[in-house]
């Protein structure tokens, strides 16, 4: 039975935007399925034949002037399932329904408040009291005539039409992003129209997800043997227990001591794994060969695209010594892809390569089995439980495959893998003694490539700045900083400098994500 096509489902259209996934992830919150389809790819059938029920268009990086880069068969629009447009969405609907768009005289970008000007289905339990709301914009193009038999439901300052509807039509469009947590009562917004418009009822969840994903890894290994890349993390440890779920044992993890791992994790990865849950595991010391391929290399791209081959020259290594091994299998995110590449082919913005996604070489002899590549962290959390794995491991801070390599710019040594490596768990080890782990989504200490002038006693001292991160988010797309109390962080930059030698500073990062990413490179 194919799970995906018989359920009742939101169909999202994709331009590009680095969103997209976020909104489908926002549909599964509320409990109903929705799949990702490309603007360059979707098909009339693929809508008549697969039960969907609404259709959303998202934002996405071009305007509604490339015409010549824009593919919609406009028949889709017509078929009189409801429709939302998000953003360039809801320019492109516009567009195509008869009103016009063109370039803002003042763009909009963040957050801005947007004002009811009718009543709609589509926001109720949206505006506050006064009429208004916080939403987050991104544009720099806006709708400036309205299609005929639209009407407008709420105006910003500078966007006139930032929420229409065609009743008639079942056809709403808005300006900003409902599906970015910065949107006050988004998912208030969305819940409107999957139930109360598109008239779903809850048919996902965890369960569901585990299943469809357990199927997927079926249909496409079928009988061949799989490696698995472990790493100990959250990602790859709910890889592991799932493809044991699918393949059984024709499972084989391999684990890579790549010198660039937190304190004692070596040990912690083969009790867990092949003591506890009596996995196939394969334990490879790489320290040597990663640190060689490393050794003068300083720009973050390199250093990304070094680790990813290396690992899979191991891997395939490894795998010539096993029989009948077709399939490699890797904890990558959505949000890595997001940062890589366009996941459905839709034109997207590179922000930068991650080991799983961009350090492949072209001509890999095994096939990928990326089973988590549409999930964001909380949702790899929640089938991690479903999958029994334990807490220490579902709820333990993200860590990049690429390891502390990424948390050193500048050239990698081993001596400073070991000063930060310490400085890390010193980091950790407190967060926990506090109760503050729980609370922040991600923590570490990095060590920059700068030395200063400092004083212990009376001897003048020269040697590193540690650099402390620790962000609040829900699903690494968005983070804010962690605001400690000054004792806390007094108490661990002490006990950083008074316990490693080689670090004479220690500041903090109080940057968001945007305008930063989580990790330094």
């Amino acid at each position: 039975m194919n799970l995906e096509k018989n359920l009742n489902k939101i169909l999202i259209i994709d331009f590009g935007s680095q969103f997209t996934q976020l909104i489908a992830r926002r549909i599964r919150e509320l409990g109903v399925y929705s799949k990702i389809i490309s603007n360059n790819k979707i098909k009339l059938k693929d809508i008549l034949k697969n039960n969907v029920y609404g259709l959303i268009l998202s934002g996405g990086p071009l305007n509604v002037y490339q015409s010549n880069k824009i593919k919609l068969d406009k028949r889709i629009l017509n078929l009189g399932i409801p429709t939302l447009g998000i953003c360039f969405g809801h320019q492109i609907l516009s567009k195509e329904q008869g009103g016009k768009v063109k370039k803002s005289k003042y763009r909009e970008f963040g957050l801005a408040t947007i004002k009811k000007k009718n009543k709609s289905v589509l926001t109720r339990d949206f505006f506050n009291r006064n009429n208004t709301c916080d939403v987050w914009m991104s544009h720099s193009d806006e709708v400036s005539k309205l299609p005929k038999g639209f009407s407008v439901i709420g105006s910003t300052r500078n966007s006139k039409f930032a929420m229409i509807e065609n009743l008639n039509k079942k056809m709403f469009g808005i300006q900003f992003h409902p599906e970015v947590t910065h949107t006050k009562n988004g998912k208030k917004l969305l819940k409107n129209f999957v139930f109360s418009i598109c008239k779903l009822k809850k048919n996902w969840s965890s369960k569901r997800q585990k299943s469809k994903l357990v199927n997927e890894v079926k249909n496409q290994v079928k009988n061949s043997k799989v490696i698995c890349a472990l790493s100990g993390g959250v990602d790859s440890s709910v890889v592991g227990k799932l493809l044991k779920e699918a393949v059984g044992k024709n499972l084989v993890c391999i684990f890579v001591n790549t010198g660039l791992l937190r304190k004692d994790e070596e040990k912690q990865v083969v009790n867990t794994f092949k003591k506890r849950f009596k996995i196939n595991l394969i334990y490879v010391n790489a320290k040597n060969i990663f640190l060689s391929k490393l050794k003068n290399i300083s720009d973050p791209e390199k250093k990304r695209k070094i680790i990813g081959n290396l690992f899979i020259q191991i891997f395939e290594k490894q795998a010539k010594k096993i029989k009948n091994v077709k399939f490699l299998a890797q904890g990558t995110l959505y949000p890595d892809l997001i940062e890589s590449k366009s996941v459905t082919g839709s034109q997207t913005s590179k922000i930068k390569s991650h080991h799983n996604v961009g350090g492949l070489p072209k001509k890999m002899k095994l096939k990928l089995v990326e089973p988590l590549k549409y999930l964001f962290k909380d949702e790899v959390r929640k089938l991690g439980i479903e999958l029994k794995l334990g807490k220490e491991i579902v709820l333990r801070h993200p860590f990049p495959g690429p390891g502390l390599a990424i948390r050193m710019p500048g050239v990698i040594t081993d001596k400073k893998i070991k000063i930060l490596r310490e400085a890390d768990n010193i980091f950790i080890d407190e967060l926990k003694k506090n109760n503050l782990y729980k609370k922040i989504w991600q923590a570490y200490a990095a060590l920059l490539p700068v030395k200063t002038v400092g004083v212990m006693g009376d001897n003048r001292t020269y040697e590193y700045i540690c650099l402390l991160r620790a962000i609040t988010s829900e699903d690494g797309m968005t983070a804010d900083f962690y605001n400690f109390n000054k004792k806390f962080i007094q108490q661990v930059s002490n006990k950083i400098i008074n316990n490693i030698k080689g670090i004479n500073r220690v500041v903090y990062d109080v940057t968001s994500k945007p305008p930063s990413t989580i990790e330094l490179e």
